[in-house]
């Protein structure tokens, strides 16, 4: 059986950090490039918004008087991890639990823009909200001197791209958090989905199916290297096989996959890759099997690229996961979509997650609404499609956690439609 082929753009250009110097420059260059962006697309929505009412800045508020400001929200937080707390912790004989998340009823929020900060109450409910999301407030200044909010406004889901019109089905596969080398990981669950992607498994029908895969996206966390090899020591020579031996057996699963249609490979918070974002691609040399095949990509986290035009753009999972330590919301779907309305990839940035300190642009910014947004190494699968107010449509994917679950996702460029791979072993202790 012939394999369907798509027509694929790399997008990642914009995370690349190529060319640039870091001179000790502080993280306030990428605060203020969000905020003048952000301020200017707010402003202009303004007067639609609420006509009549002024725009003023933090400095120019005047008690009792209703008017919009605009600025970047700074969320304190009671519980959120300090370094000298860690280092006293680490000098305790006490052992302390690590809370996963660090909310508490006392959080407030402050409103900051370059003229000054004001504390902010009223309708703007902190558990939903983050440090580093710029966005625009109605309401007045109180005799106190906090400012109480009557109405939100945020940017909004993105203008998108009309969703191309495809007659035939093709599917692109996600997976992530295979974590070859763990303990978790089972080799023969991972060689089922590589046979089944390759048509070398199931009847027929099902080989047609794998015929339509035009492209599999593997979301980070692909390696597992034991910690004892990552406390900055030198690793003994008789150890270093140890830390290479994940990273060739997954060289010889990929290679079979490569052999048979394209791969986009993403680095992820235990690769062997940048911790801060964007985490650049992994090196072709770490596969060297793979590598050898021009089906073989490995991209950048985030990572962005077109297929057939349907415009999809996706993490392994790091900011995600960020909000859901500092924020709260009824699952990651949701904390996906707020990212969208936000206009933002990674508001937590650079705050509580690391990033570039970039001098002259903030790359996480989304300017354009993608067709497919996906996350990796969630705790399971979930999907939902997300429809704007313009006709935005937006398949939002949460891909589980390869080594846990056993499931690949499938998404049909078609129509959007999401289905799951799922692989288990009759002997799975």
């Amino acid at each position: 059986m012939e394999r369907k082929q798509a027509e694929y753009s790399n997008l990642d250009e914009r995370y690349a950090i190529q060319g640039e110097k870091y001179q000790g420059q502080q993280y306030s260059h990428i605060y203020f490039t969000r905020l003048h962006h952000m301020r200017n697309f707010l402003n202009a929505l303004a007067p639609s918004w609420k006509p009549h009412l002024p725009v003023t800045t933090v400095l120019g508020l005047e008690e009792g008087k209703d008017c919009i400001i605009v600025g970047t929200l700074y969320k304190h937080m009671k519980l959120k991890p300090s370094i000298l707390d860690e280092y006293s912790k680490e000098r305790s004989a006490i052992p302390l639990v690590k809370p996963h998340n660090f909310m508490h009823p006392d959080d407030h929020l402050i409103l900051e823009d370059e003229s000054g900060r004001v504390t902010l109450a009223g309708a703007i409910p902190p558990a939903a909200y983050v440090t580093g999301v710029v966005v625009a407030l109605h309401g007045k200044e109180t005799s106190a001197g906090n400012f109480l909010v009557e109405d939100v406004l945020e940017a909004g889901l993105p203008p998108q791209v009309l969703l191309p019109s495809i007659n035939e089905d093709k599917y692109v596969v996600f997976v992530s958090g295979l974590s070859v080398g763990s303990g978790t990981f089972n080799p023969l669950q991972f060689q089922l989905l590589v046979d089944h992607i390759t048509g070398h498994l199931g009847d027929e029908n099902e080989q047609t199916i794998a015929s339509n895969i035009v492209r599999v996206v593997v979301a980070g966390n692909s390696v597992h290297v034991s910690p004892r090899f990552l406390n900055g020591q030198t690793v003994a020579s008789k150890d270093q096989s140890w830390v290479a031996e994940p990273i060739k057996e997954l060289d010889i699963m990929l290679t079979q996959l490569v052999a048979s249609l394209p791969v986009d490979m993403m680095p992820g918070s235990n690769d062997p890759a940048n911790f801060s974002l964007p985490q650049q691609p992994l090196h072709r040399c770490l596969f060297s099997g793979a590598s050898t095949y021009n089906t073989f990509s490995s991209c950048s986290n985030p990572h962005e690229f077109k297929l057939d035009n349907v415009w999809f753009i996706g993490t392994s999972g790091q900011n995600i996961d960020d909000l859901y330590k500092y924020s709260d919301a009824k699952d990651k779907l949701e904390f996906m979509e707020r990212t969208l309305r936000w206009r933002h990839i990674a508001p937590t940035a650079p705050n509580s997650l690391g990033c570039y300190p970039y001098t002259d642009k903030d790359p996480f910014l989304i300017e354009s609404c993608p067709h497919v947004y996906f996350i990796g190494n969630q705790d399971k699968y979930e999907t939902r499609l997300l429809q704007g107010l313009e006709k935005q449509k937006v398949r939002l994917i949460c891909t589980p956690r390869f080594c846990d679950s056993g499931v690949a996702v499938m998404l049909n460029l078609r129509n959007l439609e999401c289905s799951t791979l799922s692989f288990s072993t009759s002997f799975d202790s």
